[in-house]
């Protein structure tokens, strides 16, 4: 594809730095703050924005996308379109933050929402809220605190994982229970775990093994329903995932952007699989494309900037446990 040298076009990015509420931790990492790329596609006189926060595991950090945006940032300003943006660099946060503001600039010169363009009707969507790890006391009391949701995501490790839940299913009886243990068990422990967690009615298992390990696995062998993160990264993952997962979660930071998520949910529907739209942490930013993507999502897991101790202006907003769609002044 030919692309324009006649639009007057500039690529801006940096490295930002948002700080948690609290402290984060999940099986493999604790979190006391957010580093984020952040890029700015501007086009007469209109501004495109996008935003990422990479995946840590795989050593895809805010400021090596900016690294792999500099090799991009000429054929960006000579007019690359998103297409080409997914030959001309890698899955992951770089991808993602750019074409992510490629559809706001789009949406911002055309005057269209991001609504119109895909053909979908903008309405509250009902979201995760996330527990880091933390004591069975301290989890339970944030649980409380989290009354408002009825689907509540618990971080698990292997160190007394079925007595965090109960005590979490004993504060919050009415709510429904996934957890996420971001590869931290083995195929032992999933197995003597498993059934105890359907007792506690937990809906959904992510990601208990390493992605290595995924072929010890099968569907049905569990008696929770089993979904892929750390071990679904693009589509072509999907053929090894199938007959393992029930479910995959998609994150635009993994799959490196709102026009790979796009083609990623299609494939994975077509192969039978349900879909998750989550995140790896991020402001309102992050989460309005993701919210574009998670329409039809079995689960919605877009509560990152509840984590942060800011937003950024014209946020998305949360009430009744449902994320609203952004304003347009926002993204899209």
């Amino acid at each position: 594809m030919i692309e324009s040298k006649t639009k007057t076009r500039r690529l801006r990015y940096t490295v930002e730095r948002w700080p948690l509420v609290e402290r984060f931790a999940i099986a493999t990492h604790v979190y006391d703050a957010l580093d984020v790329l952040y890029v700015e596609i501007e086009e007469d006189g209109h501004v495109g924005r996008g935003e990422a926060a990479g995946v840590d595991y795989l050593d895809d950090t805010p400021q090596r996308a900016c690294l792999q945006a500099e090799t991009v940032r000429e054929r960006v300003e000579r007019g690359l379109d998103r297409e080409d943006l997914l030959l001309a660099l890698p899955a992951g946060a770089a991808r993602n933050a750019i074409d992510c503001a490629l559809w706001d600039l789009q949406c911002k010169r055309s005057g269209d929402s991001i609504w119109s363009v895909l053909s979908i009707e903008p309405k509250p969507l009902p979201t995760v809220a996330t527990i880091g790890i933390g004591s069975a006391a301290w989890m339970a009391d944030k649980a409380v605190s989290l009354s408002n949701f009825d689907l509540l995501k618990l971080k698990l490790n292997a160190d007394d994982p079925i007595g965090r839940v109960q005590a979490v299913r004993q504060a919050r009886p009415d709510a429904l229970l996934s957890v996420d243990v971001n590869t931290g068990w083995s195929l032992a422990e999933l197995t003597r775990y498993a059934p105890l967690l359907a007792e506690q009615r937990v809906v959904l298992i992510e990601q208990p093994l390493l992605p290595d390990a995924d072929h010890l696995l099968a569907v049905g062998a569990s008696p929770v329903p089993l979904a892929a993160d750390e071990s679904c990264q693009t589509e072509a993952d999907l053929a090894r995932l199938f007959g393992r997962y029930k479910f995959v979660n998609i994150k635009l930071d993994k799959c490196g952007g709102l026009t790979a998520g796009l083609n990623l949910a299609r494939r994975a529907r077509d192969l039978g699989f349900e879909i998750m739209v989550g995140n790896m942490l991020g402001t309102s930013l992050a989460m309005a494309p993701a919210f574009a993507l998670a329409a039809g999502a079995t689960f919605v897991d877009l509560d990152g900037p509840l984590q942060l101790v800011r937003d950024r202006a014209d946020p998305m907003t949360f009430a009744s446990g449902r994320v609203q769609p952004p304003l347009r002044a926002l993204w899209g």
